[in-house]
């Protein structure tokens, strides 16, 4: 008898089983696939620091993503509420890739980015937003990441107040902000309850 025909070897999984049940494409994912409920679960569980931080609790992006929101507030009062939503949302891509350090994300290079931005843009689309912010949005939304950096750096993550600014630069003197990790639930709900604030505030603007 002729040898059994080999069977067509299948394609390697490109889906995300998501905590809400919702299947999401990694390679070309979908705004349909991504659930803020999905988002507040992943970024909760995702440390700042790669973990390396002081006290009880990893600090999570959820948190982090929260306080960046504050610091923007504080930075730039009356921005629209479009672009506050898009400050809560800026590091959402890692709910599914996690918070990679930034030597590590430039040693991967710009397939890392192509993928990074590609999730963004899906989560955009899902509430509103354009897939690519503006330019001076995004300086903003990055000075604000910074400045959280900075005091991420030296309350939790061990450096000194030189390192700090070295690395992150040196905050406005009158921005004062206090970095305390939250157990994981509360830290999820946190981000829920600002995103449901500010999505509301921006429905209605």
């Amino acid at each position: 008898m002729p040898p059994a025909a080999k069977t067509k070897k299948e394609a390697p999984r490109a889906w995300q089983r998501m905590i809400s049940g919702r299947r999401l494409n990694l390679l070309e994912p979908s705004p349909f696939d991504v659930e803020i409920e999905d988002i507040a679960h992943g970024l909760a569980r995702v440390a700042r620091w790669n973990g390396q931080t002081m006290g009880d609790h990893a600090f999570s992006v959820a948190e982090h993503s929260v306080v960046v929101l504050e610091i923007l507030d504080q930075l730039y009062p009356g921005t629209p509420h479009k672009w506050r939503l898009a400050a809560l949302l800026h590091d959402s891509p890692e709910y599914v890739i996690g918070d990679m350090i930034s030597p590590f994300k430039a040693a991967l290079g710009v397939n890392y980015r192509d993928f990074e931005d590609r999730l963004e843009a899906a989560v955009h689309l899902r509430y509103g937003l354009p897939p690519k912010l503006p330019k001076e949005v995004k300086r903003k939304v990055k000075r604000a990441d910074v400045c959280c950096a900075y005091f991420e750096a030296t309350q939790i993550a061990g450096f000194s107040h030189a390192e700090s600014v070295k690395f992150f630069g040196r905050p406005p003197a009158d921005l004062e902000i206090e970095i305390r990790p939250l157990p994981v639930k509360q830290a999820q709900q946190l981000f829920l309850d600002r995103f449901a604030t500010v999505l509301a505030e921006f429905e209605t603007s």
